[in-house]
């Protein structure tokens, strides 16, 4: 098991409009002029990791992130210069900026971390590999610590492109966020435990209503059941019956929890959904996160309550 010692996310507050941004802390510890040439995403990131980073005695043994969509706004802000400018006279931030892997380089540097640094980028299932790969590490080295985070903005461009293909109809919103874990395979000190992660590409209800089953019966021991169903249902009518054959599947005394009137909808909303059950979880109860992307990408996370 990956457990987990401690949880920190940024994440977005009450607003009226079709998007649910975050509220951004005043980012204590990091630089000013450092922070003035960071992109939004970036921000978030270190945000949300720096603070764990900080309470620890040693380094990390590796920085591993989920992104989506990286820094899309510095990415077109890039673009845009190219274009206006010829390929000439461009400022070299916005390119720096806009790599999928900024946020974990900066933590890095920034940490003077020369251990394990990679970044996933796999739209709806880029957080899920960020956590599968440092569940593996963990399995290595059951002693070493990794922080692990999920990470992605709300630029007008991915809005924009998203609203254009129907992703935003009424009562889904649009989302951004960042939450980062402190991870290791040891259970001292830790509050909860991933007992397992499952992903799958499909369009095919049923196909998703087997791998859950099947996701249940290898992972979850005999005689338990799940306490809660952490659901990443955004209220678009047309992914509804993936969540509702979850629904079914964990049994009527499995309570639902929907996270996504939260943080809204965005390709590593299962990042905030984790940090919501981490703090949630009483006992030794079972929480199982469902999400999918899209109606594409879909995931199973199954976490435990560590007694105390």
């Amino acid at each position: 098991m990956l457990y987990i010692h401690q949880a920190v996310a940024i994440s977005p507050q009450e607003t009226f409009t079709n998007k649910l941004e975050v509220k951004e802390p005043s980012y204590e510890g990091i630089p000013r002029n450092l922070l003035r040439r960071m992109s939004k995403s970036v921000r978030m990131g270190i945000g949300a990791s720096a603070p764990i980073l900080r309470s620890i005695a040693r380094p990390v043994s590796g920085i591993v992130i989920g992104t989506g969509n990286g820094g899309t706004a510095d990415s077109y802000s890039f673009l845009q210069q190219m274009k206006e400018y010829g390929e000439e006279m461009l400022t070299p931030g916005s390119f720096a900026q806009s790599t999928s892997n900024a946020m974990a380089s900066q933590l890095s540097m920034m940490d003077q971390n020369k251990s394990y640094n990679l970044t996933h980028v796999h739209r709806g299932l880029a957080f899920e590999m960020a956590l599968l790969d440092v569940s593996l590490l963990s399995l290595e080295d059951n002693s070493a610590f990794y922080l692990l985070a999920g990470v992605d903005e709300l630029s007008p461009s991915n809005y924009a492109l998203d609203e254009m293909e129907g992703w935003y109809p009424p009562g889904t919103i649009a989302g951004e966020g960042a939450a980062a874990f402190l991870v290791s395979g040891q259970a001292q000190d830790a509050l909860a435990a991933v007992k397992a992660v499952a992903t799958l590409h499909s369009n095919d209800v049923e196909v998703v209503r087997e791998q859950l089953q099947n996701f249940l019966v290898t992972h979850l021991p005999a005689g338990e059941g799940i306490a809660c169903l952490v659901s990443g249902e955004n209220g678009d009518a047309r992914l509804s019956g993936y969540y509702k054959a979850c629904e079914n599947g964990v049994g009527p005394d499995t309570t639902i929890v929907r996270f996504k009137n939260l943080c809204g909808e965005y390709p590593t909303a299962s990042a905030f959904a984790l940090w919501l059950a981490y703090h949630k979880l009483s006992g030794a109860q079972n929480y199982l996160i469902y999400n999918t992307y899209k109606g594409r990408q879909h995931s199973f996370i199954l976490l435990t309550g560590i007694p105390r």
